[in-house]
């Protein structure tokens, strides 16, 4: 089963040994059209994104004007109305898909830990990237070469252990850390 979660962040337990926590709050969605193999069309409400493309999809569904955006899950409804949080309940181990932390253009020394070169007498070669090509044959860059770029916004997807749910504040506790930053929306697997 799958769920829309929106990170909170992070916390710890309290107890010998206290364990690191991630919060993670399930999104208030509702299935609106179920398709083949339990998959669903799923509306939850996030920001204030509305176009009469949204509008015409609220209509059909009759939806409140604050579920305003949708997405496609694996649910374990049966019918259309409140998406079914019971499996939450039962649940050992998650899988977490957010986009990581955006760093922008980095260099090498940032984005791929390059040790660079010394940084004093007049090295002159202190966060470059070094020697990257041949001389003769091919005479051109690799492909794949680690070199200066984008880092990071990202797809990351790992797996935690379930602490807690609480389905009445819809909070969900995972062991460990979640990429992304506070506030972020990411989508949560059970895995079995």
């Amino acid at each position: 089963m799958e769920f829309i979660v929106e990170k909170i962040g992070m916390s710890r337990t309290i107890g010998v040994p206290s364990v690191p926590v991630t919060l993670l709050k399930v999104k208030d969605a509702k299935v609106c059209e179920l398709l083949e193999d339990g998959r669903a069309i799923v509306a939850y409400s996030h920001g204030k994104k509305r176009n009469k493309a949204i509008e015409g999809q609220q209509k059909k569904y009759g939806l409140e004007k604050i579920f305003n955006r949708f997405a496609t899950l694996k649910v374990a409804n049966s019918e259309a109305g409140d998406l079914d949080l019971t499996p939450l309940s039962e649940a050992k181990r998650v899988k977490t898909s957010f986009r990581s932390k955006g760093r922008g253009f980095t260099g090498v020394v940032k984005r791929w830990n390059f040790a660079g070169g010394p940084d004093s007498h007049g090295s002159r070669f202190h966060r470059a990237p070094g020697s990257v090509g041949m001389c003769e044959f091919p005479g051109r860059i690799m492909k794949g070469q680690k070199m200066p770029g984008h880092y990071g916004n990202k797809q990351v997807s790992v797996q935690n252990e379930v602490v807690s749910f609480d389905p009445e504040s819809m909070i969900l506790v995972v062991k460990g850390s979640v990429p992304g930053p506070n506030g972020a929306l990411g989508k949560i697997r059970i895995v079995k």
